[in-house]
């Protein structure tokens, strides 16, 4: 894509890029060996032996590189500011991935933990930390086995030690989602219930233990030794001038062939799907996308040429979030969507304030109503209300996840809700024979009933 960021032919394919994937089908290399024959750890060796911690921050801010985790927030000031903080700081890698839809974190810990470890530890030597922990979700077994087996190998050479004079260890998570804030994750290393805490003060001035703490996502790191063998200007080619760089899209849903694609940012978003996830199957129709992961706000197939930078995707009325791509044809019911992932922030708000607590179980409840012919006229405008007083009064951004997908249904799909009010029944249901839940659950609540409505 290059500097100007778009002139891109309509004709022409879109193709991976790959920066933090590079390799990432060689047989072996998750093996020290394997990954440093094709020049892994010489971007830490540059660190380590030629650059002091003010250039290297220097290099990650003109790089340009935000986070990867959802936040964006740039990487280069996080590390500026604990650096500058007093005490010594932490660095924590952040592998809890509990988006749905996301899937990009995990493959590159499986596949390519030497990687991540090179970033963290690059990362750790540019803020002056003496311990890196890497918070990787419970139900990553394979991840965790990788990355274990990756810092063994490490210490073994001597990368962590002689030429990194860290300790690096492991911390496995119970499996809540709020641990994607970074607060809640650094009261789960606490040995608290993981729940958000006020800020400020921000984690990079006081956080784990009282002290500094950076807590970077896996992608984020990742992309460390490219930017440092590279160059910072190296990377500013890649993507747009104000969203340089790539990103891991995981595409999922009603598509060909879903799976993670790297790309530069500014891709378009149906280009991505045609040409690297196969389109929608065969004999459908698009009907709906969501950009960002759940949390943020469903597109329908009219804005899918939308540019995916955090700019033209919040101008479309989204965002780019953790660049989890899910697809939705014809047959998709998105009634039945919002009460879905409804259900699963109803599950996962942690219950530490009232409106998020309670707001997600009414929208729920409310949800389920209207999407088994239940419902009545008054069901909108109390869907409505909830949405503009949950995000608003919620401590964390848990409770504006929850509403994305309720208020982006309502505000491009009406007319489905309207049509579940007036016939009391689901008409994508009736219209395409689908039987039972579009997105069946295993495991409900008591009372939840056989749709999944309170």
């Amino acid at each position: 894509m290059g500097d100007q960021g778009g002139g891109m032919a309509q004709a022409e394919t879109i193709r991976e890029h790959r920066v933090v994937r590079d390799g990432i089908e060689r047989p072996g290399i998750e093996h020290l060996g394997t990954y440093t024959y094709h020049g892994g750890y010489e971007a830490l060796k540059l660190a380590a032996g030629y650059l002091t911690p003010a250039e290297l921050i220097g290099m990650v801010t003109d790089s340009g590189l935000n986070g990867r985790g959802g936040a964006l927030f740039p990487t280069g000031r996080k590390w500026e500011t604990a650096r500058a903080a007093p005490g010594t700081p932490y660095l924590v890698v952040n592998g809890d991935e509990s988006e749905p839809g996301s899937f990009k974190d995990r493959e590159l810990m499986e596949k390519l933990p030497h990687r991540v470890l090179e970033g963290a530890l690059i990362a750790a030597l540019a803020v002056g930390a003496d311990e890196v922990i890497v918070f990787v979700r419970g139900e990553y077994d394979l991840a965790h086995a990788r990355l274990e087996a990756a810092v063994e190998e490490a210490r073994q050479a001597g990368v962590i030690g002689r030429l990194a004079p860290v300790r690096v260890r492991l911390h496995r998570s119970a499996g809540a989602y709020i641990c994607g804030e970074e607060t809640a994750l650094i009261e789960a290393l606490e040995d608290r219930r993981p729940m958000p805490r006020g800020k400020p003060p921000y984690p990079a001035v006081s956080g784990l233990h009282h002290r500094p703490t950076v807590v970077n996502n896996v992608e984020t790191l990742a992309n460390l030794p490219a930017i440092l063998t590279r160059g910072p200007h190296w990377y500013r080619t890649l993507g747009t001038p104000d969203a340089p760089g790539t990103r891991v899209f995981s595409v999922s849903g009603l598509v060909v062939r879903p799976g993670n694609y790297e790309c530069e940012l500014g891709v378009p978003l149906d280009r991505l799907i045609e040409d690297l996830a196969g389109g929608v199957r065969p004999g459908h129709r698009l009907k709906a996308v969501i950009p960002g992961g759940t949390s943020t706000p469903v597109l329908p197939a009219a804005h899918a040429g939308v540019r995916m930078t955090p700019r033209d995707l919040a101008e479309a009325g989204s965002m780019l979030g953790t660049a989890s791509v899910i697809v939705y044809d014809e047959t998709a019911c998105m009634v039945d969507a919002a009460r879905n992932m409804g259900r699963f922030y109803r599950d996962e708000s942690c219950g530490k304030c009232t409106p998020c607590r309670d707001g997600t179980e009414l929208m729920f409840e409310i949800l389920g109503r209207i999407e088994e012919g239940r419902g009545e006229a008054e069901d909108i405008d109390r869907l409505l209300r909830l949405c503009d007083y949950t995000p608003r009064e919620a401590v964390c951004a848990l409770g504006s996840g929850a509403v994305a997908p309720v208020l982006s249904t309502l505000t491009h799909f009406r007319d489905e809700y309207d049509a579940h009010l007036a016939e009391g029944r689901c008409p994508v249901r009736r219209a395409y024979e689908v039987e039972g839940e579009c997105f069946p659950v295993l495991d409900r609540r008591p009372g939840d009933g056989p749709g999944g409505g309170a």
